[in-house]
């Protein structure tokens, strides 16, 4: 009942639609990079730790400007933030089909990666702030699901565009957002609570301050872990899923197809996080799928046929994004108006370190000799890590006004 009067109130729908198709493009940015470092191993002779850096600095990109943009946001505004980092990670998309050498493809990611990375706090803080208290947390998680959209947008251009026209004209279809961004230009707002306070903001010394208060202190720990945790695991085993695929033998198209099959799961991982957030609160739907996902990694890694590899990582998309979702819903509840989208860009700027270490980590090891297997044993161990600190740090929000 709660979600359908959601979904049936005309504004709070166009606002979530509109601030979920620049999600989308964010995802589809990131999920088209992990295809095609597989099609410039072939093309360039990328060796795995070039790979491993080319992910890495994408990753230094999105943590600077997490924070970044999680500052001028409470500053200048969520919607006028949002508009620009779209902007940004759009045109650097688009130049990247032109770059010649892999030093000039790492610096167009990193710019891709600063706006990728502010674009999705401040989308999510702006649509947390504007959504009646009972309808919060499963509006995020439905925001978060347009990930799992662009996902599968990203493996369809790439298993039908990169094997015939080549990956620049994948970066080429990266710069479309560029033409959305007008005309979200019109379609949003700022949300109601930062109108309201908007002749008092704060300088951002005292707005750190804040977040690192006592009031504020336990709940910073605790979401800086969970997403350090968290990024680390999904950027070390996602951004490499074709080329872990190519690894086990597939070749690079029959790759792309089945991580386009294990992609879908992500939706139904959605959904469920949606209604269960709800349902049974934050902390319950992240402990519980965060340790599912550490499961699923230690099975996708020990895989050795088609069907385990399949279900595993199904498995793996449905628990893994269900908890993101979950994780981009607590998140802003953590903080009042006023320090919000600070408290959340700092917050995801610190797990985009986790980005930079994963997959440059996994490059390390592989090319080292390191087997999948004990690869994915580190997720397992980094994933439970991250449910600990939600389970003994955390506090429950559902239901609970951060600005009371």
């Amino acid at each position: 009942m709660k979600q359908a009067s959601l979904l049936q109130d005309k504004k709070q729908r166009k606002l979530l639609f509109s601030a979920g198709l620049s999600w989308m493009f964010d995802a589809m940015d990131v999920g088209m990079l992990s295809f095609i470092v597989a099609a410039l191993s072939v093309e360039w002779g990328l060796g795995t730790e070039q790979i491993g850096q080319l992910t890495a600095i994408n990753s230094i990109g999105m943590a600077v400007g997490a924070a970044a943009a999680g500052a001028l946001a409470d500053r200048y505004g969520r919607r006028t933030i949002l508009l620009w980092t779209l902007l940004i990670f759009s045109a650097a998309s688009g130049l990247s089909a032109l770059a010649g050498t892999f030093t000039v493809l790492c610096l167009l990611r990193f710019v891709g990666g600063f706006g990728l990375g502010g674009e999705l706090p401040v989308a999510s803080t702006l649509v947390s702030e504007s959504v009646p208290v009972k309808d919060r947390g499963r509006a995020i998680v439905l925001l978060e699901s347009f990930w799992a959209g662009g996902w599968i947008v990203a493996a369809l251009v790439s298993y039908f565009v990169i094997p015939a026209y080549g990956w620049r004209a994948a970066f080429i279809i990266g710069a479309v957002p560029a033409l959305y961004a007008l005309y979200l230009r019109r379609a949003i707002e700022d949300s109601p609570r930062y109108v309201a306070q908007k002749g008092k903001v704060l300088p951002l010394r005292q707005r750190l301050a804040a977040i690192w208060s006592p009031k504020h202190r336990r709940s910073t720990i605790m979401l800086w872990l969970l997403w350090l945790t968290v990024v680390f695991s999904y950027y070390g085993m996602f951004l490499w899923l074709p080329t872990v695929m190519v690894l086990k033998g597939f070749g690079l198209v029959k790759s792309f197809q089945y991580v386009l099959l294990i992609t879908l799961a992500q939706l139904p991982g959605y959904f469920t996080a949606a209604y269960f957030i709800e349902k049974l609160g934050r902390k319950f739907v992240l402990v519980t799928y965060l340790l599912l996902t550490a499961v699923s990694a230690i099975w996708f890694g020990s895989a050795t046929t088609e069907g385990m590899l399949l279900a595993a990582g199904a498995c793996l998309s449905f628990f893994n994004l269900g908890a993101w979702g979950a994780m981009y819903a607590y998140t802003p509840e953590q903080y009042p108006t006023a320090v919000r989208a600070t408290g959340a860009g700092f917050a995801a700027s610190f797990g985009r370190i986790g980005g930079i270490i994963g997959p440059y980590m996994v490059g390390m090891l592989v090319a080292g000799g390191t087997s999948i297997q004990t690869v994915f044993i580190i997720f397992f161990v980094a994933i439970v890590c991250g449910a600990l600190a939600v389970a003994f740090l955390g506090k429950e929000t559902k239901g609970i006004d951060p600005d009371l």
